[in-house]
């Protein structure tokens, strides 16, 4: 599988990766991308995971699958090691990246999401995906639709990002609902209990958010031995789109440091 991925800033020094959460792709982070290579001479990989974006689609849905991917992603662009940067998902996937390969990460950034284990709290938003008509609809008929069944615009406007018209007509998502649904639980799955990583490492939460609770404090330590967390005000789950002068901040001074 090659994954697809935007690259910002190409032949600065520092190599900075960044793995974006479920239902999302590498776009999502496309404003941060550019400051970093405009102002921290990073070269910026925004990675579509599997079975989202642009990146292949496959029946594989797991963390391991999604590491051994980053990489052969790495290795193909020259990049061992790397900064890795993920969200949500894209986090999980970085913690089981950096422990199954530390040799490949220089430094981690872990975005809202812990080491823990997650009970599955995406049925909703896949049950009103799946109840959509995506081959007679419009693009304002599907966002309509969509309001009706989860009246949060914030979500509905993420998740319409991820959709496109297809070359004989109709839409569809770029991230493979079928296969995510089947296999909602991975999305959840805990970091192995022996997992280590022991490089510097940056655990980015919401304050609003219950993603990263008080208590993860101590698995988190547990896990990752030389790592710290740092709260953002007036931000929920998604940090990077709510406050992302304070994300771009707290990035930039880690990974000079």
């Amino acid at each position: 599988m090659t994954l697809y991925s935007k690259i910002y800033g190409q032949g600065n020094p520092i190599k900075l990766i960044v793995l974006h959460g479920l239902f999302g792709m590498g776009d999502n982070w496309a404003s941060l991308a550019r400051e970093w290579s405009d102002n921290q001479s990073a070269e910026v990989h925004l990675v579509d995971m599997p079975n989202h974006g642009r990146s292949p689609k496959s029946e594989e849905f797991s963390y391991e699958s999604m590491a051994a991917e980053v990489f052969l992603y790495m290795e193909k662009k020259g990049l061992l090691p790397a900064i890795l940067l993920g969200h949500s998902m894209g986090g999980k996937a970085a913690m089981f990246l950096s422990t199954l390969r530390p040799e490949a990460v220089d430094k981690l950034i872990v975005v809202d999401i812990a080491p823990r284990y997650y009970p599955v709290h995406h049925t909703y938003i896949i049950d009103a995906l799946k109840s959509l008509n995506l081959a007679t609809s419009s693009r304002s008929d599907l966002e309509q639709q969509l309001l009706k069944s989860l009246p949060y615009p914030d979500i509905v406007s993420f998740l319409l990002k991820s959709l496109h018209r297809k070359s004989d007509g109709g839409f569809e998502f770029r991230f493979n609902l079928d296969v995510i649904a089947k296999k909602i639980e991975e999305v959840g799955k805990a970091l192995p209990d022996y997992a280590q990583f022991h490089n510097p490492t940056l655990f980015i939460k919401g304050e609003k958010s219950d993603y990263i609770q008080s208590s993860d404090s101590e698995i988190i330590k547990k896990h990752f031995p030389a790592s710290r967390i740092e709260s953002i005000p007036n931000a929920g789950h998604w940090v990077h789109a709510e406050q992302p002068e304070a994300v771009y901040n707290l990035v930039a001074n880690f990974i000079v440091e």
